[in-house]
């Protein structure tokens, strides 16, 4: 018998998802099919893999260290040439994106937005604000983080768009865990002697 004091709005989507039938929850799954970016009626490129999010940080943090999946926000803003590269080269070649796509949950947020968040304290935030609070001032930003301790806590930050080498090597260096005991730049050099 289920308890309902464990039920989620994700999981009441997963279970809604399930009645579906198979080819809905086929498309669910993480590499079932070829990415799609979408440039959307906000001005803003996302990719279709990304996490469809009530943004409740906590809520998708803790969903995704549950799968054994890494969690990180990406933020965006209209009219943003890097976002664009973002999603139209970058995500678009399936060597850089595919590893990417397997092993990352990433909420995508405007930050000039209005929607809602629920950050991690808790906090009830536009996107605007929040973005302030987190002190995010380049697009496309990238935040990692991790549960420790049980507390969320932002692990890596990537600021701005890097060449595509040192940028599939952020999402190795926060998948791997390297963060507990290197900063990137060591991380990177490393990664060049071998």
């Amino acid at each position: 018998m289920s308890d309902a004091s464990h039920l989620t709005r994700r999981g009441l989507l997963r279970g809604a998802a399930g009645l579906s039938g198979t080819i809905a929850a086929t498309a669910l799954t993480p590499g079932a099919a070829k990415a799609v970016t979408r440039l959307g009626d906000d001005g803003l490129y996302t990719q279709d893999w990304y996490l469809d999010s009530f943004l409740d940080l906590s809520e998708d943090l803790s969903a995704a260290t549950s799968k054994g999946r890494h969690f990180a926000l990406q933020w965006s803003q209209r009219g943003c040439i890097y976002c664009k590269t973002l999603h139209t080269v970058y995500f678009a070649d399936p060597a850089l994106a595919d590893p990417i796509r397997a092993a990352f949950d990433i909420v995508h947020l405007d930050l000039f937005g209005a929607r809602e968040v629920t950050a991690f304290d808790g906090a009830r935030l536009t996107e605007k604000a929040f973005g302030q609070r987190e002190r995010i001032r380049a697009t496309p930003t990238f935040q990692f983080f991790a549960l420790d301790g049980g507390t969320a806590k932002e692990v890596a930050r990537l600021p701005g768009l890097l060449p595509q080498t040192e940028f599939a090597a952020m999402f190795r260096y926060v998948a791997q865990g390297a963060y507990k005991d290197a900063t990137f730049d060591a991380f990177l050099a490393r990664q060049d002697r071998t």
